[in-house]
């Protein structure tokens, strides 16, 4: 396996981020292996950004566009990438430098391989707090002593999936899949990934951390959503998703991958006494997927929203002030 089998193509959507898409572009261009393009799609930004990605010369190539929404940038840089292999990064967040050499170290090891990822940073650092996602030796202890997992949907459960500035995927693969899905307000990585993994289950994983998420990023691409809206972005993504999974006949694995990421949605929204409502229409929705015992809990606890959402942010409370909590996550909004 030579190098030329894994060209790379790193895409960097930026919308209005001029103070932070030199901290992404500088990270790329320090890594231990170089990529061999770099495309930053400015998605309309109305500040500074694109005068930021100038000042890099032919080192970048910069792909403007009116302003569409982050899968829209990633599907455009996408089309224009003439790599092998695309890598993906957000750009508000950075690379560690050896993010791509130990990447694509495993992927030479496993060639056989369509896509990869790795631990990764999670940043508060506006009140600097930084902790990886999970500490290396808990990682290579979920991979057993191998550098893959044989179903993503296995280290989906395990939260082992990385996140999108760790992700290394093979161009065709992504169009096969048909690419990030427009006009999602949010999720749009994991509804790509589950379409992946339907047809490619087998994923590498990396130990050591390979990026910095910054969890407090003003001007991103995310767009603020609702909660209620959110509750409807998931449900129409599982649905979607389930539709597929009896397509390629992937249900055993992935209805306890689909269980698990409801019940993570249902757990934070509790935070939210407006939302007891959608929560048990929720539960309605997917009720083969859930245990009666799971369903009666919610039920009880959503039939007195107020208290349970008071209590859930007073114990929030608790645990910061104790430093009770292993993982480096955002504060919860009232």
């Amino acid at each position: 396996m030579t190098d030329s089998d894994f060209t790379i193509s790193v895409v960097i959507p930026a919308y209005n981020i001029q103070d932070y898409i030199a901290r992404a572009i500088d990270s790329v261009l320090a890594q231990t292996h170089p990529p061999d393009e770099i495309i930053v799609v400015d998605d309309g930004s109305t500040d500074n950004t694109s005068e930021v990605i100038a000042t890099y010369g032919d080192k970048v190539r910069c792909t403007p566009q009116e302003n569409a929404g982050l899968a829209a940038a990633r599907n455009t840089g996408i089309k224009a990438a003439t790599c092998q292999c695309i890598a993906l990064l957000d750009g508000d967040d950075e690379w560690l430098p050896d993010n791509l050499r130990l990447q694509v170290e495993l992927l030479k090891r496993h060639p056989d391989l369509t896509w990869s990822t790795s631990n990764y940073i999670r940043c508060l650092c506006d009140t600097e707090r930084r902790a990886p996602h999970f500490k290396i030796t808990k990682a290579q202890s979920l991979l057993g002593g191998k550098d893959t997992f044989d179903d993503f949907f296995d280290a989906f459960r395990a939260e082992a999936h990385g996140n999108s500035n760790t992700v290394i995927i093979r161009r065709t693969a992504l169009i096969e899949a048909g690419l990030f899905r427009e006009g999602m307000p949010f999720a749009e990585d994991i509804d790509m990934w589950f379409r992946l993994a339907m047809r490619h289950p087998r994923i590498g994983y990396v130990p050591q951390p390979g990026s910095i998420y910054h969890l407090h990023r003003p001007g991103s691409l995310a767009v603020d959503t609702h909660p209620e809206k959110k509750l409807m972005v998931i449900s129409d993504l599982v649905e979607r998703s389930l539709a597929l999974a009896r397509e390629f006949n992937r249900q055993d694995k992935f209805h306890p991958c689909a269980t698990f990421y409801m019940r993570r949605i249902i757990r934070a929204n509790l935070f939210y006494k407006q939302m007891a409502g959608p929560i048990r229409n929720m539960l309605d929705q997917f009720d083969p997927l859930f245990s009666v015992p799971y369903k009666t809990m919610i039920r009880l606890l959503t039939t007195f929203p107020a208290l349970t959402a008071g209590a859930c942010h007073t114990i929030s409370k608790l645990v910061r002030f104790f430093n009770l909590r292993r993982r480096v996550v955002r504060p919860p909004q009232k």
